[in-house]
Order: C-alpha cells, then sequence, then structure tokens
C-alpha cells in the first residue's frame, strides 16, 4: 500500500489564531504598537489560557481600518 501523498507545497493554510509575535510580522508593526491598538480597542484579541491571540479577521478589520482612515 502506497504512502499518502504529501500536501502539495502551493497549497497554503491561513491559521485562525495568531500569536503576537506572529501579528507583529504580518502587520510589519512593533510590539508596543501592537498593544497600544490592543488598548485602544483598535485590534481585537482572544486570551486561551493565559496566551493572547490576534483571530485573522481581527487582522483584516485592522487593515480595513487603516485604510479608511487613510482615505480620509
Amino acid at each position: 500500500m502506497p504512502a499518502p501523498a504529501a500536501p502539495s507545497p502551493s497549497v497554503t493554510v491561513r491559521k485562525a489564531l495568531w500569536k503576537i509575535p506572529e501579528a507583529m510580522e504580518l502587520l510589519s508593526i512593533s510590539r508596543t504598537v501592537i498593544y497600544e491598538q490592543i488598548r485602544a480597542g483598535r485590534l481585537r484579541t482572544v486570551k486561551c489560557g493565559r496566551t493572547r491571540l490576534v483571530p485573522d479577521t481581527a487582522i483584516a478589520e485592522y487593515v480595513a481600518l487603516l485604510e479608511r482612515e487613510t482615505g480620509r
């Protein structure tokens, strides 16, 4: 019986939740700015135990917010 095929390298899996360092990299902003945006209510997060995570949808909403503000 042949082994199952490995996933194609061209397939991209999008995560539902990002750790803060990952969100920093995705948004190209510093840890300080990330936490300022969270405290200001501009970037939504969830907690899983003691870990703060940024939902993928919250990243898209934050980018849309920045785009709207730029268009003003």
